[in-house]
């Protein structure tokens, strides 16, 4: 009998189209029996975020970065060609044309698939986001348990 496959992937970009990239790939190795652990880190944390503004206490900092940074996985930008928001929608228009998933969607479909997602706690400290402002089905972890994945994996990916 073969070992478990393990693939893990960092998520450290907030654009929508990178981001796309690492579920897709997820989602994919999940359907290929991988072990799949998507860790999300700084600006990767954003795919992660609630849609809504939850009401939570902090200081100045926190909420400044919390207005400043996309609420949700919907409002992330595009790496390239994001003209002022414009970008992102077209390319939904674009995905829809052609029945592709949209980022949500493939969250959702990771989450099915029992995908590892897990938000980093030291980027969330120096962020100020706290779980509450995060989707549900998370787990919250730092760097060591992210090594402890990735030193089995037979893919890792940084995205």
């Amino acid at each position: 009998m073969s070992e478990q496959k393990k693939t893990t992937i960092i998520l450290f970009s907030g654009d929508y189209d990178k981001a796309m990239a690492a579920f897709i790939i997820a989602n994919g190795a999940a359907a290929y029996d991988h072990e799949v652990t998507i860790f999300s880190t700084f600006w990767g944390l954003n795919a992660f975020r609630k849609d809504q503004q939850v009401p939570v206490k902090k200081g100045i900092l926190e909420k400044m970065f919390g207005k400043m940074m996309p609420r949700g996985a919907n409002k992330m930008g595009l790496s390239k060609m994001n003209y002022a928001g414009m970008g992102p929608k077209m390319i939904k228009h674009v995905m829809k044309k052609h029945n592709a998933m949209p980022l949500p969607d493939l969250i959702d479909m990771a989450k099915e698939q029992d995908v590892k997602l897990v938000a980093c706690t030291m980027t969330m400290d120096l962020l100020g986001l706290q779980k509450e402002e995060l989707i549900d089905g998370l787990e919250y972890a730092g760097v060591a348990a992210y090594l402890g994945d990735a030193e089995q994996g037979n893919v890792n990916l940084f995205i």
